[in-house]
C-alpha cells in the first residue's frame, strides 16, 4: 500500500464540544487532514459530548480530533472518553484534543485516553505527523 492509500483509510472527526462558537482551528484542522488524504467529518457547532460519541461511533472514525476553547475540557472531554468506552471504541481511537487547555490539566485527560493535545500555535504540519505515526492500524 502506498502512503497515499494509507492517508486517505485514515478516517477523522473534527469535533466542536460544549458551547464554545470559536471553530476557526477546527476548520483549518480540517483542511489540514483533507489536504493530507484524511478521509474528515466535521460535527459542526455546539455539539454534546454523546452526539460526538454517536458520530465517532457511527462513522468508525480513527480519529477523533476535539477541539475546545471554552474551558470546559475537564467536564466535557472525560464524558466523551466515557462515552467511547461504553460503545467499546475507547481503544480503537485516536483521541486528540486541540485549544486552551492548561499544562496542569493536561496529564489528568491523557490518563483518562486523550492521546495528545495540541495548543494553539501547534503547526499543522506537527499534528498531521503525530496522526500519521499513531492512527490505528486497520
Amino acid at each position: 500500500m502506498s502512503s497515499e492509500q494509507e492517508a486517505e483509510s485514515i478516517r477523522c472527526l473534527v469535533a466542536k464540544v460544549g458551547l464554545d462558537g470559536h471553530d476557526r482551528g477546527a476548520h483549518v484542522i480540517a483542511r489540514a487532514f483533507r489536504d493530507a488524504g484524511f478521509e474528515v467529518i466535521y460535527s459542526g457547532l455546539h455539539k454534546a459530548p454523546d452526539e460526538i460519541v454517536q458520530a465517532a461511533v457511527q462513522e468508525d472514525v480513527d480519529v477523533l480530533g476535539i477541539s475546545i476553547l471554552s474551558g470546559a475540557h475537564d467536564t466535557l472531554l472525560p464524558k466523551i472518553m466515557d462515552g467511547l468506552e461504553e460503545y467499546g471504541a475507547k481503544d480503537d481511537t485516536l483521541v486528540l484534543a486541540g485549544g486552551v487547555i492548561p499544562d496542569e490539566d493536561r496529564e489528568g485527560l491523557k490518563e483518562q485516553g486523550v492521546a495528545a493535545i495540541f495548543g494553539p500555535g501547534t503547526s499543522v504540519e506537527e499534528t498531521i505527523e503525530f496522526v500519521r505515526e499513531n492512527a490505528p492500524q486497520r
